[in-house]
Parts: C-alpha cells; sequence; structure tokens
C-alpha cells in the first residue's frame, strides 16, 4: 500500500520571527554606509537647492513641468522618460547577471531606510544582546521608556521623510509654510501621511518581510543567474566538516575544515538564513557575512574568503567566465540606449510646435486664383527666456503666410495661441491635398527652430 500522503496545513506566510542582526564591520559594510549617506543625501538635500531661482528638482504637475537641475521636460518629452526606465531596467539586468543582487544589498529604498532604522534602535536599545535581554527580561518601564523613545524618533524620521517626498512636487519651502498654517491642500497632506507611514511600516516593523514576501525581485532574480554570476556564497569544499576549536588547534588532527560554526554569519544577517545552506532568494546580497566571516578567519590566523563573492563554476571547477555572451549584450544595448536618450537630450529644440488645420472649411476660395486654409498654431517655449518667431511654410511655390495677430511671441516656459492662414494659388497645387512644413524659427536665435509637416486642401 502507499503511504498516506500528508494532510497537515501548508502555510504560505510563515509567522514572524523578529530578527536582531547584529552590527558588523568591515570592507562591505563601509561600502553599504557610504551608499546610504550619499542616496539619503541625495534625497534629503535636492529639494533645498535653487537653480535658477528655482528649486532644482521640482516634478510641478499642475504646471506640466519636470525641473531637473538645468532640464526642463514637457509632456511632449515623455520618450524621455521611457528611455530612461528602459535604462534602469537593462542596468538591472547587466548588474545582475554580473555580480547578482547589488541593488538589494546598496540602493534599494528599503535596505537604505533599514540601515537607518536599525542604527537608531542600537542607540536606544543596545546592540543585539541587549536588544535581546530587553525584549525577554527587561521592566516594563524600562521597555516603554526605551521603546517610546525609539519610535517616537522613528515618527519624526518618517514624517520628514513623506514631508520631503511631497517636496518634490510642490515646492518645499511653500510646502512647509502652507503646513505650519495649515492650508496644505488634501492630496499633500495624504501623500505626506502615506509615505510617511509606508516608511515607519516597511522600516521599522515589517523590514525582512518586504524583501521576503512583497518584493517580486526576490522571485524572478534566478532567471537572470547563471553558473557565473557572482553571488555571496560558502565554500563547503573548505569548510566542512565544521565544528569548534580552541585558537592553534591542529584543525588537521581534528578532522575539521574551516568553519568553526559560530553562528555568526547567520547573526549579521538582515533576513535571518544561514548562507551555509546555498544560495536562497532570502538573500538580498549585503555581504554582512563576508564581514564578519573574515573578521573570524582573521582571528583564527586562517585564510579569507570562506564566504567570499563567487561562481557556482568558480567553486565547483575553479574556472568561470565573468564577461560572457550576455553580459556583453547586455552592455551593447545598455550603452546604445544611453547614448541615444543623452544625444536626444542634447539636441532636442527650445521649442516646440503644434499644428491644426481648421476642418469646419476645407478651404476657401479667394475668388481670384488664389486658395485659403486655417491653421491654429500651439507654440511652446521650452526656454527660460522669452522668445518672438517667425513662421515660414516650405513644399508649396509662392506660399503666403498671413497672421490674425500682430506678434508671435511666447513667453518663458509657457504655450502660445495663435491662427494664422496660409494662401496658395490654384496653379501650385499639383493634387487636392498637399503636404506642407511649417517652420518655426526664433527670430533672436536661429538655433531655437522646429519644423512641423501639415496639410494643405485645395480643389
Amino acid at each position: 500500500m502507499r503511504p498516506a500522503e500528508s494532510t497537515l496545513p501548508q502555510e504560505l506566510y510563515a509567522k514572524r520571527q523578529k530578527i536582531y542582526p547584529r552590527q558588523v564591520s568591515g570592507i562591505f559594510a563601509s561600502m553599504r554606509i557610504a551608499a546610504v549617506l550619499v542616496l539619503l543625501g541625495l534625497y534629503y538635500g535636492l529639494p533645498w537647492i535653487s537653480w535658477d531661482g528655482r528649486q532644482a528638482v521640482l516634478f510641478d504637475l499642475p504646471a506640466r513641468q519636470f525641473h531637473i537641475l538645468g532640464l526642463t521636460l514637457w509632456p511632449q518629452d515623455f520618450i524621455y522618460l521611457a528611455g530612461l526606465l528602459i535604462v534602469a531596467a537593462l542596468s538591472l539586468f547587466f548588474f545582475t547577471a554580473l555580480a547578482g543582487r547589488l541593488w538589494c544589498g546598496y540602493a534599494c529604498p528599503q535596505t537604505v531606510w533599514t540601515e537607518v532604522f536599525l542604527w537608531i534602535e542600537r542607540q536606544i536599545e543596545g546592540k543585539r544582546n541587549q536588544q535581546i535581554k530587553l525584549d525577554k527580561e527587561g521592566s516594563i518601564r524600562k521597555k516603554t521608556v526605551l521603546k517610546g523613545f525609539k519610535h517616537g524618533i522613528w515618527l519624526l524620521l518618517s514624517a520628514w521623510t513623506g514631508y520631503t517626498f511631497v517636496g518634490y512636487f510642490t515646492p518645499i519651502i511653500e510646502l512647509g509654510v502652507n503646513l505650519l498654517s495649515f492650508t496644505s491642500g488634501p492630496w499633500e497632506t495624504f501623500w505626506i501621511v502615506f509615505y510617511g507611514f509606508a516608511t515607519y511600516a516597511n522600516a521599522g516593523w515589517m523590514r525582512e518581510q518586504v524583501c521576503i514576501y512583497m518584493c517580486p525581485y526576490a522571485r524572478f532574480q534566478g532567471a537572470m543567474f547563471d553558473s557565473d554570476t557572482l553571488v555571496i556564497s560558502y565554500d563547503p569544499g573548505r569548510g566542512e566538516p565544521r565544528g569548534a576549536r580552541r585558537r592553534g588547534d591542529n584543525q588537521d588532527e581534528l578532522g575539521l575544515g574551516d568553519c568553526i560554526d559560530c553562528q555568526l554569519c547567520v547573526q549579521v544577517c538582515p533576513t535571518g538564513i544561514d548562507i551555509r545552506n546555498g544560495l536562497q532568494y532570502q538573500c538580498i546580497g549585503c555581504a554582512a557575512c563576508i564581514d564578519v566571516c573574515n573578521d573570524v578567519m582573521n582571528k583564527l590566523n586562517y585564510p579569507k574568503g570562506l564566504i567570499r563573492y563567487t561562481t557556482e563554476n568558480m567553486l565547483k571547477t575553479g574556472m568561470t567566465y565573468l564577461l560572457r555572451a550576455r553580459v556583453f549584450v547586455y552592455a551593447i544595448i545598455l550603452l546604445g540606449i544611453f547614448s541615444t536618450l543623452i544625444y536626444g537630450l542634447s539636441t532636442r529644440s527650445n521649442v516646440g510646435l503644434d499644428i491644426s488645420r481648421d476642418r469646419n472649411v476645407l478651404y476657401r476660395d479667394l475668388g481670384n486664383g488664389n486658395i485659403e486654409n486655417h491653421y491654429g498654431l500651439k507654440i511652446l517655449n521650452k526656454d527660460r527666456k522669452d522668445h518672438r518667431y517667425l513662421v515660414s511654410v516650405e513644399g508649396l511655390d509662392n506660399a503666403k503666410v498671413k497672421f490674425d495677430d500682430d506678434s508671435l511671441g511666447v513667453t518663458a516656459s509657457t504655450a502660445g495661441l495663435f491662427q494664422l492662414r496660409v494662401i496658395v494659388n490654384t496653379e501650385s497645387l499639383p493634387q487636392n491635398v498637399n503636404p506642407i512644413l511649417f517652420r518655426l524659427t526664433a527670430l533672436d536665435d536661429a538655433s531655437i527652430s522646429v519644423t512641423t509637416e501639415a496639410r494643405f486642401v485645395g480643389p
């Protein structure tokens, strides 16, 4: 008879056991701290920097203008946003194929803010063992005071984070004045509260749960790995069999590998995994286990690298190929799209022109052999100073342009609507629908020019 299959329920979500990551020092920890300082410095600092009399980085949704330092993007420039997203996606593929989850370990917002929250927790509650002792044996009064103070600091930082986030969409000084005078808009208030609460909940409470259960990248990263991808790995050929020993003991006589089974690699892991069990999707690539293991190896006078960045092929055969076909393909595509994006941004015109022909009347016969079409012009001045423009028509012989407005002047960073008429003699019309080109040029700067195609309709 076949053995009865287990009828025990399988849980998709395990009850959280609080993780107390041990503080670690080393080259990778220093790199992670440097990344945190740089990224948070940019996030919190950029809205306070002025550029040409305005906020350096401001996504002005009501005006439909995105200001990034000296660059202003309009809705017509959203193709560049699409290019930027493609570059970001390809960069993720490239770096993941080359060296695993570098994004997760050093630059992901969840990692960055969790590092800050952990630092605050250590400053208030102490190191790992002190935190464990406080949670298990600490008095109610001590717990209330320390944890209340900790959560108060977390909430203040979260609120400032939400305020800074909204400050990228509403000028941050104006936003602060509105908040202090209780005149901020409902959407501004909502997003400050929402983003602040998300920061507090994700970095303060959920932490590794976000990486394990909520982040999709942890699930599909395996599709971008291969046997030559650099990942954090434990070397079982060198470390096994594990066993405790005293300094100076002869490990060969004891029949032991280099791993002393100290569990420090588990204690420093922010997701609580044991890297010695092999590559796991919960590993975020922070390399804390490398730093702490190298420190142990130094104390025992063993070679470093029991846990290290290496590849599956390197562990099995001693050979690997980091620069392989897929890495080159990602690099070439990434470089091509990025170069195209930079070229497009550097050569884009500071003026936009939309032409709409009056469809109420196909054409107007002026009675002297001339045909007239009416057009509406929308001129978008993307520059930071006012301009007056000249419009000319190409594609039809002896075409004349008549303006309903005395001046085609448009102030800086605004759009102007104008009406004009194009008059052509019927002898110059090769067919009833004829393509023509409208060329718009700034009178004070011939380099500011744009050409738009339209249609001229005749008999």
